[in-house]
Parts: structure tokens; C-alpha cells; sequence
């Protein structure tokens, strides 16, 4: 949970569009790259693959990713493998979020991440350090599953400096929209008013020098739920389950995706936004048997998509 002196210090409220936030103090100085300059330093970098820093979904923590990691690094091209990181993400940091139920804005659906999410964040902010240093680039790939998606988005759209830092952004069945906002008693944002925030102040690619990729996945056509679904077999049982789930997060339950996030949820519009849709692809680690039930990082699905990471 963040500490009572860290609430304390943290207004309350959102302000004028932005979220009101707890400073998070970083030790080392801080570096600011215009957009020219970094322009300059792609193109006089060196052929070393660039660090990638995967942050970890809802529930999960780095443990769960280790074997996306070793893959990652094996697939490396040029001979040398790719520093890759996991935030440090235990599983019981996610209990911290309940630190958003003091907030009124919680409980009004119109919650915003920071200081909420602060701790998250300050994860990436150290993965990324450790991954710079290791490595001696300027720059990395962060590789954001499921929730990291939108987690990974505030920690650039947080600072100048934190988008800087980064050349890709790539998520794996991130829920990056929020749900439709037509009065649907059977719809409840998750989120609390989050991925609302995340969409008005930074929508698709929002930042120009980086370079985004979605991945969405189609292991489970949703259902909407009736007697005769509910009663027709484990099959449609599965299908009706996923469907409430993907209506609490889109609106809709008969839809594709992977069994947590709707296809469409897990795309980010626009034109420079690369959208990659892995047939079968199951939503997490968690749960995935690496043979019925295969999630983004298990073969054949992983091919779908590494190249698309590896710089």
C-alpha cells in the first residue's frame, strides 16, 4: 500500500484535464533529448540490440515472464542478446491499488492513475535505469502486457524525459479503451475512470517519436449469456463466460479476443499505430498449458510479433 505520508502529500483530485499527483523523486539527474537530437542519436547508434523492458500484467509479477524472457534474448539478431528486464512487479504490490479507494473519484468512476498507480510506475522507472545502464543505450523498448499496456502509457505521457527514453512501445492484450459510456447498467468500468483520463490526455500514438505496436488475440469468441448457452456444454460455457467479461470491458460480449481482452480493446487507433492480430493467442502466463491454451509468448504465436520488438 503507498504510505500515509505518501497520500498526504498527494492532492486528491484532477485539476484543469491533468492528474494531480505525488512528485516520485528520482535519484539520478535527468536527462532532456529535443526530438532532433534524438533523431540524430538513431542514426549514428550502434547495431547492439535495444534493452526491452516488459512490464508485467495485472496479477502477474516478473516471474511469471521468465520464459518470454529467455526467448527474447535468444531471438536477438547480430549475434548479441538483448538486454531484456522485468519490472520488478511482485504479486501483492497490486494490492496497493486499493490505495485509490480514499480517492472520491474512485467511487464517482472518474479516477485518475496518479498517485494511485505511483508505485507501478516507479518500477519502470527503475527497470529502465538498470536497463540503460547495462546496456550503455539511450533508448528502450518497453513490451507491456494486459494492464501494463495503459500503465506503461502514464509512465511516458508522466515526464518529457520518460517518452524521450523510449523508441517502441509494443502491448500484448493491453485493454487500452475504455468502455463505452451509454448508461449500460451491465457495464462497470474496471478501471474507475482510468483508461477515460488515459484516452483523453494521451490518445493513440500519442507520442511522435515512438513507434507503437498492439498485439490482440483471438483465442475465444465471446457469447452473450441465456439459458440455452449457459446449459449447452463446457464449450459455450466458456464462450458466455468470456462474453461478460469482454462487455465489461467494450460494451459487447460477442466478440473475438483472448479470453480477457476484446480484439478491439486491445488495438490503439490510428494511422501510426501497427496492429497485429495472433489467431488463437491466449491473454496470459497464468493459466496457458503451452499446448490447448497458448498465450502471446508461445510458439507460433511469439512469431507473430517478436520481429516487431527486436531493434
Amino acid at each position: 500500500m503507498l504510505c500515509t505520508a505518501q497520500l498526504a502529500r498527494a492532492p486528491a483530485q484532477c485539476r484543469h484535464g491533468t492528474c494531480a499527483h505525488a512528485r516520485v523523486e528520482r535519484t539520478n539527474a535527468k536527462r532532456r533529448t529535443h526530438s532532433g537530437c534524438k533523431r540524430a542519436i538513431r542514426a549514428h547508434a550502434a547495431a547492439s540490440p535495444l534493452p526491452i523492458i516488459i512490464l508485467p500484467g495485472l496479477g502477474n509479477n516478473a516471474a511469471d515472464y521468465d520464459r518470454l524472457k529467455d526467448a527474447l534474448r535468444a531471438r536477438s539478431e547480430g549475434g548479441e542478446s538483448a538486454v531484456v528486464t522485468v519490472a520488478d512487479v511482485k504479486r501483492y504490490d497490486w494490492l496497493r491499488n486499493a490505495a485509490g479507494l480514499t480517492d472520491v473519484n474512485y467511487w464517482r468512476g472518474t479516477l485518475c492513475p496518479r498517485p494511485t498507480v505511483d508505485w507501478y510506475l516507479n518500477y519502470i522507472d527503475d527497470a529502465v535505469e538498470q536497463s540503460l545502464l547495462a546496456s550503455g543505450a539511450d533508448e528502450v523498448v518497453l513490451l507491456a502486457h494486459s494492464a501494463g499496456g495503459w500503465l506503461g502509457r502514464v509512465w511516458m505521457h508522466a515526464s518529457h524525459e520518460n517518452a524521450t527514453r523510449v523508441r517502441k512501445f509494443c502491448s500484448l492484450g493491453s485493454p487500452h479503451r475504455p468502455p463505452p459510456t451509454d448508461g449500460d447498467s451491465l457495464v462497470i468500468d474496471q478501471t474507475r475512470g482510468i483508461l477515460t483520463w488515459v484516452e483523453r490526455e494521451m490518445p493513440g500514438a500519442h507520442h511522435d517519436d515512438v513507434e507503437y505496436v498492439t498485439v490482440a488475440g483471438t483465442y475465444l469468441e465471446g457469447l452473450a449469456p441465456s439459458v440455452e448457452k449457459v446449459t449447452g456444454g463446457t464449450s459455450e460455457l466458456a464462450q458466455v463466460m468470456a462474453g461478460v467479461g469482454y462487455m465489461q470491458v467494450c460494451g459487447k460480449a460477442d466478440v473475438p479476443g483472448d479470453g480477457i481482452t476484446p480484439v478491439e480493446t486491445a488495438h490503439l487507433p490510428g494511422e501510426r499505430v501497427k496492429r497485429v492480430t495472433v489467431e488463437g493467442a491466449y491473454h496470459t502466463p497464468l493459466g496457458a498449458d503451452g499446448e490447448s491454451r497458448k498465450w502471446y509468448g508461445d510458439e507460433p504465436h511469439l512469431s507473430a510479433w517478436i520481429d516487431d520488438v527486436l531493434i
